[in-house]
């Protein structure tokens, strides 16, 4: 697998909105997924104007890294590929928050999964070593439930009590 088709990431539940106040941007963002395959997701989403379809393979090293191919297309070739979609869109508010040197993505999720907010952080190496903020919570790599695509079929808001945070 070529290397720049590889991603690292790490995923961590959030404990408050402090994350808000350290935010330098922040952008909307729908999506949904044509494939929800264990082996390869295929995703539409729109995030500001743009467009991007992006597909994901199974994940690696316990969900720390998997191959990963992104394209920006077209705002309205975008919108029309998420009329195809599988139920269930995803809508987040995405923060971006600078940590030493490593930005946190941190989603906060809307609709059918409110009070979900997750933080991932994109690494060189699966053992790179990063700051961790103060509201970052329990790390949840590799826990299928919080990716986005099981997130769009099995919502937070459905969760039992024993599945809650």
């Amino acid at each position: 697998m070529r290397q720049e088709l590889k991603e690292i990431e790490r995923k961590f539940l959030v404990l408050s909105e402090e994350y808000k106040k350290e935010a330098f941007q922040k952008e909307k963002i729908v999506q949904g997924f044509i494939s929800r395959h264990p082996d390869r997701t295929v995703r539409v989403r729109i995030k500001g104007n743009s467009g991007i379809l992006t597909i994901k393979g199974r994940s690696l090293d316990g969900g720390v890294s998997r191959f990963e191919w992104e394209k920006e297309i077209p705002l309205f070739e975008a919108e029309a590929l998420l009329e195809l979609c599988e139920p269930g869109k995803i809508e987040k508010m995405r923060h971006l928050v600078r940590q030493g040197c490593h930005i946190f993505e941190v989603d906060e999720f809307y609709g059918e999964n409110q009070g979900l907010i997750v933080a991932e952080v994109e690494l060189k190496a699966r053992d790179e070593n990063f700051e961790r903020p103060e509201w970052l919570g329990e790390e949840v790599t590799g826990d299928s439930k919080y990716y986005n695509s099981q997130l769009s079929k099995f919502p937070y808001t459905s969760w039992g009590r024993e599945n809650e945070q």
